[in-house]
C-alpha cells in the first residue's frame, strides 16, 4: 500500500488476494510523487500532513488517485513507512527472522528494518503479526521508541492532558507521554481523546509520522488544532490597504440638505451597505457594520470624513476615509411648501434655518436637523432675498467613502 523507491519508479502496493489469502499486488506508478488526492479534501484534518509525506515519497496513494484515509495500517505496512520516514535510524537490535515473516514476504526486509533500528518489535513466540492493524498506541510507542525519546516528568503528569488517559495500556504510558512532549501526537476530532486502543488510519499514520519528523527537525512544522500540545497560533492583523471602497448608505432619509455656509461640521453615522471581503471571500468588515464621521462644508462642497469604524460585533476602530465632494445644489424659493422640500429629508442646523428664512414656515424644528446647534442658535445667519441654495446630498450613492490610509483589522 506504501510506496517503495527501485530503478526510478515508485511502486505502489495494493492489498489483493489470491485464493482469499491477503497478498501485494505491486502497481508502476511514474517516479514524480503524487501529492494530492481525490478523496483528501482540504479541509481534512490530516490532508497537508498527506500532502507532505506523499511529496517526499514517504507514503503513496492508489492508482485511481485515492488515498483512502479512513483505512487501517497493518503493522507490515507501518514498517514500510518508517523505513522510508527514517532510512538512516541506527541500529540498535541484531535483526532476527520471525516464525510469520517469510523472506519472501513482502515486507521482509522493512519489518527486519523496523526491528533492529527499535521502532517495532515481536510477539511472545517469535511472531510478528505483520497482518494486524496497528492500534494508534502502537503506533506511538514505535515512534517514540524508534527515535529514543523520553518524557522529562512524570508519564501520569503528562497523560493528565488525555480524558481518556486510563485506556492507555501500561506498556504504552511511558512512551506516549514522551510522544506527548515531542508534539507527535494528533487527535482528531477531539484533541484531548487519544482513543489509544483504537485502529490507525492511514491519516492517523500519516499525521504521527510527520510530525515525528518535525520532532527531528527534517520537516517544517504545520499549524494544526489537532496537534496535542501545539502553542494556538497568534492572531495576526489584517491591514485593508489605502484606496479600498467601502460602501455607505443613510437609513434616516433619502437626502440630506446642508447649507453652504454650514458653521461646523455635521456629525452623523451611516451604515455599511455590504460586506466587505478578500479575494477568497472572507469577510472582513460585515455589512451591517457603523460608520461615525462629519459632513463638512468647505468653499460650495460638501464631503464626509469617517473617523470610527463599529464592526457588527461592537469592536470599535479608527478609521481614515473621505467621500468625494459633493456640489449637487438645490434651490429654495420663497413661498415654497415645506412639506414637499422636508418629504425624506434630513437637514443641517443651517439649512433648515435657511428654509425657515425663505419660505417664512417657523414651522422647521430643530427635531428636524441632523446634529448640531439647533435652529435657535443660528439667528445670526443672514440669508437674503428669496431663495436660499443647499448642498443636496444623496447619501446611498454621495457618501461611499475610500481608505485614505490602511486599515488595521485584529485578526479573530
Amino acid at each position: 500500500m506504501y510506496s517503495t523507491v527501485k530503478s526510478g519508479l515508485a511502486l505502489t502496493l495494493a492489498l489483493g488476494t489470491i485464493a482469499g489469502a491477503a497478498v501485494p499486488m505491486v502497481m508502476v506508478a511514474p517516479a514524480s510523487a503524487q501529492s494530492t488526492f481525490s478523496d483528501v479534501a482540504s479541509d481534512n484534518f490530516a490532508a497537508q500532513f498527506i500532502q507532505e509525506l506523499a511529496s517526499r515519497n514517504i507514503i503513496a496513494g492508489f492508482p485511481d488517485g485515492t488515498f483512502r484515509p479512513n483505512d487501517p495500517v497493518t503493522r507490515a505496512q507501518f514498517a514500510a513507512i518508517l523505513l522510508k520516514a527514517f532510512p538512516n535510524a541506527p541500529r540498535v537490535n541484531t535483526p532476527i527472522n520471525f516464525s510469520d515473516v517469510p523472506s519472501n514476504y513482502w515486507g521482509f526486509q522493512a519489518i527486519q528494518n523496523a526491528y533492529a533500528t527499535g521502532f517495532l518489535a515481536g510477539f511472545p513466540g517469535g511472531t510478528f503479526r505483520p497482518n494486524d492493524n496497528i492500534p494508534r498506541a502502537q503506533a506511538l510507542v514505535s515512534l517514540s521508541n524508534g527515535l529514543r525519546y523520553t518524557a522529562s516528568q512524570p508519564a501520569e503528569t503528562v497523560l493528565q492532558v488525555y480524558a481518556d488517559a486510563s485506556s492507555i495500556p501500561n506498556f504504552a504510558r511511558n512512551s506516549i507521554a514522551a510522544a506527548t512532549e515531542r508534539r507527535i501526537v494528533v487527535n482528531f476530532p477531539n484533541v484531548q481523546q487519544l482513543n489509544p486502543n483504537q485502529v490507525a488510519t492511514r491519516a492517523d499514520v500519516a499525521a504521527f509520522v510527520y510530525q515525528a519528523l518535525v520532532s527531528t527537525g527534517q520537516v517544517a512544522a504545520i499549524q494544526s488544532p489537532y496537534i496535542v500540545g501545539q502553542a494556538p497560533t497568534q492572531p495576526q492583523a489584517i491591514n485593508i490597504p489605502a484606496g479600498t471602497a467601502i460602501p455607505l448608505r443613510y437609513d434616516r432619509a433619502d437626502r440630506i440638505l446642508l447649507a453652504k455656509n454650514e458653521p461646523q461640521p455635521t456629525p452623523i453615522t451611516l451604515t455599511v451597505a455590504q460586506n466587505i471581503v478578500t479575494s477568497d471571500g472572507t469577510v472582513l468588515i460585515p455589512a451591517g457594520s457603523q460608520v461615525t464621521g462629519q459632513l463638512t462644508v468647505s468653499q460650495g462642497a460638501a464631503q464626509f470624513t469617517a473617523s470610527q469604524l463599529t464592526l457588527a460585533n461592537g469592536q470599535q476602530l479608527a478609521i481614515a476615509a473621505t467621500s468625494e465632494p459633493i456640489t449637487t445644489t438645490e434651490t429654495v424659493r420663497r413661498g415654497a411648501n415645506t412639506g414637499t422640500i422636508l418629504k425624506d429629508a434630513a437637514l443641517g442646523s443651517a439649512a433648515a434655518a435657511g428654509i425657515a428664512a425663505v419660505t417664512g414656515d417657523r414651522n422647521v424644528r430643530a427635531g428636524e436637523v441632523l446634529i448640531g446647534t439647533g435652529v435657535g442658535a443660528l439667528a445670526g445667519l443672514i440669508f437674503g432675498g428669496d431663495r436660499v441654495d443647499l448642498i443636496s446630498i444623496r447619501p446611498n450613492t454621495n457618501l461611499n467613502v475610500q481608505l485614505t490610509s490602511p486599515l488595521t483589522l485584529p485578526r479573530s
